[in-house]
């Protein structure tokens, strides 16, 4: 009977998402395993109710891959009761504190993280705005969903970066998908001061980078007026956010490759040979163009 694996992820509608969903089918087929991916939908109770009920249920899977949703208040708790039956248990893109204490509780549990180093991300996001805006101004800044680890470490490491640049942010609150950004723009829009002049826009994924740009465009004279403004994102999957840099809706990007298909090797690995991962997998990103290429890129002035 073929092994199973669970793969947990926020949101069906979203392009790094579907990346990863296409790399966790192509990996799993490789190693033979019968795959199961569920989506949250955004709710992190949704995600934890989805948790709960393949591990208890009547024919768990052997391991499960999730990226949280929210805040892991949950999570350890879904942990504990996959480790409890020797499930293996991989979390993506998200510093969970319950991941070393249950490695030490679990001794021979494939238990273990695997992800992009999400403060850097923000990092990287920050370097491109202080090229970008060497003279500093205000950024329009698309937050991921309040509470999700990997949101809040990314506005941290930009916020470390434009310590002193010059680069002040106006915080919206996004889900990750372009919709989500569609309405918050279109409400910050409806409130903001007339004086208020907006010398870039960031999305804490290149989907709400680009539903920003979208209803920005619509609203304030096309997109001849953005012309000079820089736009970036974070994902740069080769096909969507790699290609908006290359055709100009995006100024620059970062890109993650996707993790679902490291930890289901690692998961592989271990039902196939009892191997433990190391307690974290750190799978590289870069600026997408090449922060150097960025200087040639910043930004003209802001628009009315």
């Amino acid at each position: 009977m073929k092994k199973k694996v669970l793969v947990a992820l926020p949101e069906r509608d979203n392009e790094y998402q579907r990346l990863q969903t296409i790399d966790a089918r192509v990996t799993s087929s490789r190693w033979g395993l019968d795959l199961e991916v569920v989506y949250a939908n955004g709710e992190p109770a949704v995600q934890l109710q989805q948790l709960a009920g393949r591990i208890g249920g009547a024919d768990p899977p052997h391991a499960v891959v999730v990226e949280p949703v929210g805040p892991g208040d949950g999570l350890e708790d879904a942990a504990r009761a996959a480790a409890a039956a020797r499930l293996g248990w991989a979390v993506l893109n998200c510093t969970c504190d319950h991941i070393q204490r249950l490695r030490r509780e679990n001794a021979g549990v494939a238990i273990f993280a695997v992800g992009s180093d999400q403060l850097e991300i923000g990092r990287i996001q920050g370097r491109q705005l202080r090229t970008l805006l060497p003279a500093g101004g205000t950024a329009l800044y698309i937050n991921g969903p309040e509470g999700a680890p990997a949101a809040r470490e990314r506005l941290q490491g930009l916020r470390e970066t434009l310590e002193g640049s010059g680069v002040t942010l106006i915080i919206l609150a996004g889900r990750w998908t372009e919709e989500s950004a569609e309405t918050s723009v279109r409400s910050w829009l409806a409130s903001r001061a007339p004086s208020t002049r907006i010398a870039a826009v960031a999305g804490q994924d290149d989907s709400m980078a680009r539903g920003a740009r979208r209803v920005l465009e619509a609203a304030t004279g096309g997109a001849a007026a953005w012309a000079g403004v820089p736009f970036v994102g974070i994902d740069g999957v080769p096909a969507v956010g790699q290609r908006l840099v290359d055709t100009g809706q995006l100024t620059a990007t970062i890109v993650m490759p996707s993790n679902t298909g490291p930890a289901i090797d690692n998961l592989a690995r271990w039902m196939d040979a009892g191997t433990v991962p190391p307690e974290l997998v750190r799978v590289p990103v870069r600026s997408y163009p090449a922060e150097p290429e960025l200087a040639s890129r910043g930004a003209g002035p802001p628009p009315a």
